[in-house]
């Protein structure tokens, strides 16, 4: 019996492993697959609200790091992961994404001389004052086996020398999820709860520093929500740092009274609000691809994204932090000027077989 251990840290990381666990179903015989939450982004009643969402079970660890700066965070994470390693000898850890747990857990497991394997692996912004781009890196560096959700990580793999044999284009496994889930997210009552109608309104989410954290961004920001507010009902979930910068700018009070700030919201209603947006604003990675599935209208207030394919085949538009460039793609998309797209390559709800698939052959 061979035997896995994945882990989660944060939020995005639980509908990247819900598939990947439910596919080693499949092994059960020959595998024993572990989950281990890091605990990097904690909060009971979301944790809880995922884990039922996802019919994912109580992971098997729990290792309680809480927040901090990156490098607490990562030590912490370190720390712990390495006292799970040396008691339980996996043959394998599956790392997804691209947080501080990911680097974290790699490196403990490849310093133990343990194989890694890490999902979405190959993304790039090209941004090295993105955290999460250093770790992307680092976690391909030192990975096993990688496996690929778009063409732009084939290229970014094979340029930065990485042996193609260790390569695999599986597809995405966010995408995995959405398919399963979307009967569910169908049967959401999030927009009656909420008093909107399916198809006329905007969903915002932002948590970059970028955005949220530096005063004239924010303003900036609040102009341009306010804006939009005008033509269409904004539902924004606020990220818990997010709120706290905007009460200390005081900004809040300032919004529209068509801006609906909620709490952070779990994945199925989200899921609902997302397939039936009119257009959403973000800075994510992960709304990026799920918006270019459903065929819905995205606009990212990056300067970079590391999913190209949502640009080039996908309904999203990146537009930087020039707003009143996003302010005008914004009118035009609620004026009936929408950006025309297609579901990339292999996103087709199966990735996560191939994935367990292909493990089962290596290990």
């Amino acid at each position: 019996m061979k035997k896995i251990i994945s882990v989660v840290g944060a939020r995005p990381n639980f509908m990247k492993v819900a598939p990947l666990h439910k596919a080693f179903q499949n092994y059960s015989d020959t595998i024993e697959h572990i989950i281990c939450h890091t605990g990097q982004h904690y909060d009971e009643k979301m944790s809880k609200i995922f884990f039922e969402d996802l019919e994912l079970p109580k992971p098997d660890y729990y290792l309680g790091v809480g927040s901090g700066s990156h490098a607490e965070q990562t030590a912490k994470v370190m720390i712990e992961f390495e006292k799970i390693l040396i008691d339980e000898k996996p043959d394998l850890i599956i790392v997804v994404g691209d947080v501080n747990s990911t680097i974290a857990c790699s490196l403990t497991a490849a310093k133990l001389h343990i194989k890694v394997a890490h999902v979405e692996a190959g993304l790039r912004s090209g941004d090295m004052k993105m955290p999460e781009e250093i770790n992307r890196i680092l976690t391909d560096s030192i990975s096993d086996y990688l496996f690929v959700t778009e063409k732009s990580g084939l290229n970014n793999l094979e340029h930065e020398g990485v042996d193609s044999e260790k390569v695999f284009l599986t597809g995405n496994v966010m995408i995995d999820s959405l398919v399963n889930y979307l009967p569910k997210a169908d049967s959401s009552s999030i927009h009656a709860d909420m008093n909107i109608s399916k198809g006329e309104y905007v969903l915002v989410t932002l948590h970059r520093p970028s955005n949220v954290d530096i005063l004239e961004q924010a303003i900036k920001l609040k102009d341009l929500l306010n804006t939009i507010a005008e033509e269409r009902k904004i539902i924004f979930p606020m990220h818990p740092r997010t709120l706290q910068n905007w009460r200390n700018f005081n900004l809040i009070d300032m919004l529209n009274s068509n801006i609906i700030i909620t709490e952070p919201i779990g994945y199925i209603d989200f899921l609902s609000l997302t397939k039936n947006a009119e257009l959403i604003l973000t800075d994510s990675g992960g709304i990026q691809e799920e918006s270019t599935y459903l065929g819905v209208q995205c606009i990212t207030l990056r300067t970079s994204t590391e999913r190209p394919i949502t640009v080039e085949v996908g309904t999203n538009q990146l537009l930087g932090n020039d707003l009143g460039k996003a302010q005008d793609a914004a009118l035009n998309v609620l004026n009936g000027q929408l950006k025309k797209g297609q579901i990339p390559e292999l996103w087709d709800g199966n990735s996560a077989k191939r994935i367990a698939d292909i493990i089962s052959e290596k290990i």
